[in-house]
């Protein structure tokens, strides 16, 4: 499908079918299509300038959106913030502040984990087929850790232990400049990081002198009920990734990092001609606007509670689904095969038979489906898309696939 306009939580293609977006441009319009506020703020700032190069002619925006960022920063230390373009120039640039600060080069991420398509963020991302398949060698230092799906023997002790015989093995620890994790995976399957593992991954951090970076780029702004994911674990992070929902549908991205570590760059060392757009930094600002003037974290906390308990209703009533998991708005679930087991080519089949019937979502992991309704949508948006789900659950079911 081609998309022709959008409002909030639908979309209209070319041919003038309505589709409610259950997808969010893959977690891109928490505050929904055009919110009125941020299309203001685009138009204000269209009105002014469009682009400058920040490096060239600074402008307010770009100040006040680090402000902002470094308020909401989920350390209690002083924050200072970059901004780029892209979520994988945030995960790219979190490293390079990371071995900057700490002179070492070894970073650690986790399987499933998703973290950009360059090559460096490809190297850190724990998935080789597509995305890393025929683009190798990948950049040498990143090592994978299994990540704590807690299914199966998906353990928080296998990883811990995991982690361990890396230090002994590969690695040496005074080596290692970061450890970058997702608080909830977003491609990898919408697996929540146990709080023991990141109060685990913090102690050995601290002791070592290794910096903990989070990702948001999915996880952020209001999606899990909390500005950042990681806040459900009380657990302060040294950097933090941020892109994809902070200037609802425009490219924006960036690193919010303690201000002690941030201050170990050069002058000139990050940097990028399209890095914090005005246009995006006025969009953006008015994104935390709504996120605040409309509740949407609680907003978030109500709109996981009620998918939930439809998802809950459909394995009750027999159908093939299981494994629900997430935090706040930011729902997944595995679907069935024939076998009892999650299956990957019965999740595509749910996402094409839903398509048909006029809702966009997406399959996950290797055998899941994720949510990602706007924050802004009604409950009767929100309702007319789960009933589209259980249609399609019941198609695939009786299909046998």
């Amino acid at each position: 499908m081609y998309a022709d306009r959008a409002e909030n939580a639908q979309l209209w293609d070319v041919e003038g079918r309505r589709f409610i977006d259950f997808a969010g441009g893959i977690a891109v319009l928490n505050t929904g299509h055009l919110h009125p506020k941020v299309t203001a703020a685009v138009q204000a700032q269209l009105a002014r300038f469009s682009h400058t190069a920040f490096q060239v002619a600074a402008y307010e925006p770009y100040i006040e959106l680090c402000e902002r960022l470094n308020a909401a920063a989920p350390f209690s230390a002083d924050a200072k913030t970059i901004l780029l373009t892209t979520g994988a120039e945030a995960t790219e640039n979190a490293v390079k502040i990371a071995r900057a600060a700490t002179g070492r080069s070894g970073v650690i991420a986790f399987s499933g984990g998703f973290h950009g398509r360059t090559l460096l963020a490809l190297a850190m991302t724990g998935k080789v087929a597509p995305y890393k398949r025929r683009f190798g060698p990948m950049p040498g230092e990143i090592f994978h850790l299994p990540f704590p799906t807690q299914i199966g023997d998906a353990t928080v002790r296998r990883s811990l232990d995991a982690l361990a015989g890396l230090f002994a093995a590969d690695v040496e620890v005074e080596r290692n400049a970061a450890i970058i994790i997702e608080p909830v995976q977003g491609e990898g399957g919408f697996h929540v990081a146990p709080t023991e593992l990141l109060q685990a991954l913090r102690r050995i951090c601290d002791e070592h002198g290794i910096l903990l970076i989070s990702d948001e780029v999915q996880s952020g702004f209001a999606r899990t009920g909390r500005m950042f994911g990681i806040e459900h674990s009380h657990v302060e992070p040294d950097l933090v990734c941020v892109a994809k929902s902070l200037a609802g549908g425009f490219p924006l991205a960036g690193v919010i990092g303690r201000a002690e570590i941030m201050d170990a760059l050069d002058p000139g060392g990050l940097g990028g001609t399209y890095g914090g757009s005005p246009v995006s930094c006025a969009a953006a600002l008015a994104v935390l606007d709504v996120i605040e003037e409309e509740g949407l974290n609680a907003r978030a906390e109500i709109i996981g509670a009620a998918l939930r308990k439809r998802i809950e209703g459909y394995r009750d009533a027999g159908l093939p689904v299981a494994n629900l998991r997430g935090l706040g708005a930011m729902i997944g679930f595995d679907v069935l095969g024939t076998d009892g087991v999650p299956d990957g080519t019965a999740a595509k089949a749910v996402c094409a038979a839903a398509l048909e019937e006029g809702l966009i979502v997406l399959s996950c992991g290797a055998k899941g489906i994720r949510i990602l309704v706007p924050l802004t949508a009604s409950d009767a948006i929100i309702g007319e898309g789960l009933d589209i789900i259980e249609r399609s659950l019941t198609a695939v079911a009786g299909f046998g696939l």
